[in-house]
């Protein structure tokens, strides 16, 4: 070798070895090596099977992890899961975001619109054809909650009785309804079912389940009325386990806030309320408070 392309050689190598290379940015999702987002069950799971896949594959895109989005039996589970960090994300109701937040184990990370509002209305329904006008007239009568944890499907319509003096304390629901006149579902569509079958007359939900078509046919819904209506109910939210690092919990808020853009807003209003914002826990669901007080045991 030529002794001047020689000592060019050993120049560009002295000075390759002494650059330095620039520090690699740490992953805005931190050491997470895949994501399990939770979703309450108060549909038919496996009527969500399609928008489970559609957004699992949407986060798996966005994040670049692998995704599952799951259907606990329970928002217990979901709470337990979020605690022992087998669960990152859940879209829950303000009562079970509050379970959460008490026991150290998630915290609010976005709150769901439903008409431009962050609150709605639980009512009490019954089939079109049955009398009933009014929480009194259903006095004796078998109804359905739709679960021990659902806010707008048992706290706040226990709420509501004891506001209208027709019970003084939580384990009076049965000298009001009747012994063994009370049932619990496992969500909104398995208290209602207990109507449509005739198992009970009336069931406690949500305001949408017979305003929107998202949980019933058109036909269920044509079967069914509105005997009363109770709230305000905050709308649910999607909460976060309390072990995920602010970096990451900033970058799943952005993927998630991303879903009100166009182009992504069917998935998101197939599984969620409506337009995901932002919201002060403490004030979104402040409404709740007295409420979740007289329901606990």
């Amino acid at each position: 070798m030529r002794p001047a392309l020689f000592t060019l050689l050993v120049a560009l190598v002295v000075t390759a070895a002494g650059t330095a290379l620039p520090a690699r940015e740490p992953p805005p999702l931190g050491n997470l090596s895949s994501l399990v987002f939770a979703l309450k069950p108060d549909k038919d799971p496996e009527a969500m099977l399609q928008e489970r896949r559609n957004l699992a594959e949407f986060l798996r895109q966005e994040t670049g992890l692998r995704t599952d989005v799951i259907v606990p039996l329970s928002a217990a589970v979901i709470v337990q899961g979020l605690h022992n960090g087998t669960i990152d994300l859940a879209f829950v109701s303000s009562t079970d975001s509050v379970q959460a937040r008490r026991q150290g184990a998630g915290e609010v990370l976005l709150a769901g619109e439903i008409d431009g509002q962050t609150w709605y209305q639980s009512y009490w329904l019954s089939l079109a054809d049955k009398p009933y006008a009014s929480v009194e007239d259903l006095r004796g009568r078998r109804i359905a909650f739709s679960s021990r944890s659902s806010t707008s499907g048992y706290i706040i319509p226990l709420w509501d009785l004891r506001e209208r003096g027709l019970i003084n304390h939580r384990n009076d629901v049965e000298s009001f309804f009747g012994p063994g006149n009370v049932i619990f579902g496992t969500g909104y569509v398995s208290a209602v079912e207990r109507v449509l079958q005739g198992d009970a007359e009336a069931a406690a939900v949500s305001d949408y389940v017979l305003d929107r078509d998202k949980h019933l046919s058109a036909d269920q819904r044509a079967r069914l009325k509105k005997v009363a209506a109770q709230g305000p109910v905050p709308t649910h939210v999607i909460v976060v386990r309390a072990g995920l690092p602010e970096e990451a919990r900033a970058e799943l808020r952005r993927i998630l806030l991303s879903l009100n853009e166009a182009g992504n807003t069917g998935l998101r209003d197939r599984l969620f309320t409506g337009r995901l914002i932002e919201v002060d826990p403490a004030v979104h669901l402040k409404s709740i408070a007295d409420a979740l007080e007289f329901a606990r045991p």
